[in-house]
């Protein structure tokens, strides 16, 4: 199988995962959905070539991965996201670039590379689009090769300022609470205190968080600026 064949099969079992997430299996709409994205002459053929690999299992018009199609579509959802979130949240890309080199990167990245990337952006639980990153070893590593650039809220050095690098909060309301205190992706931060509340001083305004908030928010160390 050559590169390009391989990398379409690769979408195709993306997708599989992705229509499983949004509660759907069906061949017509996993087909759909790789069309519609990066493998535009996805076609039956390729699920029957998947089948064969024992990628995936064809119940009727159901697709069901395999686990070893598990596993294979694990990976490459792991470096799609993890990808977004490197070009997002450090480099400032836009929306289309982000997601143009995302797909380039899920495709080539090693192991160990898509974990130091993880480990740098501080194990982050959601893509930038609110999606799930599934969780690889370095997740729950002790040790810890690279040093994270990005960090919760709840361990980084107090009086020090930091940028907002996303939230991932368990509520959406509280996304909109946080929004209403300015309390957003790349609004700069300084940490004051860590208990009995964290409290936090976002431009003029300081703001009590309760800890579990606190653990939703991610930043990154920026320079204070003198004043």
């Amino acid at each position: 199988m050559n590169d390009a064949a391989a990398r379409r099969l690769e979408e195709i079992l993306e997708h599989v995962w992705t229509e499983r997430e949004a509660g759907r299996d069906a061949a017509a709409g996993i087909l759909a959905a790789s069309a519609s994205e990066h493998a535009p002459d996805a076609r039956a053929q390729d699920l029957a070539e998947l089948a064969g690999a024992k990628l995936v299992v064809l119940e009727g018009e159901r697709v069901l991965l395999t686990e070893g199609g598990e596993v294979r579509a694990r990976d490459v959802v792991r470096r799609h996201r993890l990808t977004e979130r490197l070009f997002r949240d450090l480099l400032d890309l836009g929306e289309r670039t982000m997601e143009a080199q995302a797909c380039e990167f899920e495709h080539i990245l090693s192991r160990e590379a898509t974990d130091s990337v993880c480990t740098l952006l501080g194990h982050p639980p959601t893509c930038p689009h609110g999606k799930p990153i599934p969780p690889g070893e370095c997740c729950g590593a002790f040790q810890r090769t690279v040093r994270p650039l990005v960090t919760g809220l709840r361990t980084f050095e107090l009086g020090a300022t930091a940028r907002i690098v996303f939230i991932a909060p368990k509520f959406h309301d509280r996304m909109d609470r946080l929004a209403a205190l300015g309390v957003i992706p790349g609004s700069t931060i300084r940490l004051h205190q860590r208990s009995p509340s964290y409290v936090i001083e976002v431009g003029e305004t300081t703001i009590a968080l309760d800890p579990e908030i606190a653990g939703e928010i991610y930043v990154k160390p920026v320079e204070a600026r003198s004043p």
